[in-house]
């Protein structure tokens, strides 16, 4: 007997037509998570020592790193998994400063968080250890770094409000009809805003700017850096972009491959940290693209939305050195301005989550308010310290056994 065409399928004169909605949500997953983001990486990088080249090689070297991850894991998993580069990483850089040792120090803090999130996969403890650190700190932590990132949009009002001013226009009018090309339209207008400045100008874009090349740096290792950059960016990847990535998924009813994930973004990771990538992961918010049913109504085929993601990265990565190119002539504050409001919805989740607890607000607290500060000490960023003060302050004000909260002690 026949096999019956399944709800994906229709049949016309004798022929099957192939529903083609799981290869255009591949490609809107890979067009949303590259266009709403990649200014925060760029800002990051540079932020943390980067020239203009290595910070393009950086966002050539994470693309095509997400793109390779990606068809790996969905082709050998059948499911639609994901990936994307850390934004709230690249958000904690850009928060950050130079690191003693400059940008090689950087360059292998990134290949630490890489083997960190490698062993997180061959290693069942450390997931536990991971596990251990309250999510409410991880997400005050983030929500500190971003706070100044965040300003931004609102600090070049008062700079360069011409530029900046129909951008912003542009994001809340997309927010209100359309919130998931809210980033991508703006960053169209930027692009346009941009344009108009460099001919008014009479500015050209070099030729060879725009040509895709990836930029070596030999790593140096240093406890600053390692401590500063390394230890928080391997915990904000895992808290805000692992760990929702697997709920994510779960929410659709797939089980993530977890141990392959990890092994395939630590290993990414650590291969694109040299050419200056940062850390790569699961997908958390565009995930549900290739998960959801907008990639078509047979579950079984929404793998090739991840897969078709893959494919459309590593298209996108040919023309990313051109859009650098572009970015890097934009009136100061831009950038800024653009990664700001890519970050606003994560900020607002990040506070949300941190003080969701009415019971727990003090340690979240202080550790928004010591990430915020900006504060370095001995060459170690504001990130290390908040998690450390708010872990401090948490254990400090737990109630001790046989004595009830409020009560004093006999």
């Amino acid at each position: 007997m026949p096999k019956s065409a399944t709800p994906d399928q229709t049949t016309q004169a004798g022929r099957t037509r192939i529903d083609s909605r799981p290869v255009v949500a591949g490609i809107v997953t890979a067009l949303v998570g590259f266009t709403s983001s990649f200014a925060v990486v760029l800002a990051g990088l540079k932020a943390v020592g980067a020239n203009p080249a290595q910070a393009a090689s950086g966002l050539l070297a994470l693309t095509l790193a997400v793109g390779l991850g990606v068809l790996v894991l969905s082709w050998r998993s059948r499911v639609p998994v994901t990936l994307a580069w850390s934004t709230p990483g690249a958000a904690l850089l850009a928060a950050s400063v130079v690191p003693d040792g400059g940008w090689p120090a950087a360059v292998g803090a990134f290949i630490a968080a890489g083997l960190l999130l490698a062993l997180t996969g061959m290693v069942p403890a450390l997931g536990r250890l991971m596990a251990r650190i309250p999510s409410s700190l991880a997400q005050a932590m983030l929500a500190g770094v971003l706070l100044q990132l965040c300003l931004a949009p609102f600090k070049a009002l008062g700079t360069v409000p011409v530029f900046v001013a129909p951008v912003i226009i542009c994001w809340l009018a997309m927010m209100k009809f359309a919130p998931r090309w809210s980033v991508p339209a703006a960053l169209l207008v930027a692009l346009g805003v941009i344009g108009v400045a460099l001919a008014s100008a009479g500015t050209a874009v070099e030729p060879a700017a725009m040509v895709p090349a990836l930029s070596w740096t030999t790593p140096a290792f240093s406890p600053q850096a390692l401590a500063g950059i390394a230890i928080p960016l391997f915990v904000v990847t895992m808290a805000s972009q692992n760990v929702p990535g697997v709920a994510v998924l779960r929410s659709f009813g797939y089980s993530t491959p977890w141990r392959p994930a990890m092994l395939v973004t630590g290993a990414g990771t650590v291969a694109g940290a040299p050419f200056g990538g940062h850390a790569i992961n699961l997908a958390a918010l565009s995930a549900a693209l290739a998960a959801g049913e907008e990639a078509g109504s047979d579950r079984d085929r929404r793998w090739l939305a991840g897969f078709v993601s893959g494919l459309a990265y590593l298209v996108l990565a040919a023309f990313s050195a051109a859009l650098v190119a572009v970015v890097n002539q934009a009136p100061p504050g831009m950038l800024e301005a653009v990664a700001g409001l890519a970050l606003l919805g994560t900020l607002a989740s990040a506070v949300s989550a941190a003080l969701a607890d009415p019971e727990d607000r003090i340690a979240p607290a202080v550790t928004f308010l010591m990430a915020a500060s900006g504060l370095a000490f001995a060459g170690i960023g504001s990130a290390f310290w908040a998690l450390l003060a708010g872990l401090v302050v948490r254990w400090a004000l737990q109630p001790r056994p046989g004595v009830r909260p409020g009560k004093p002690s006999a």
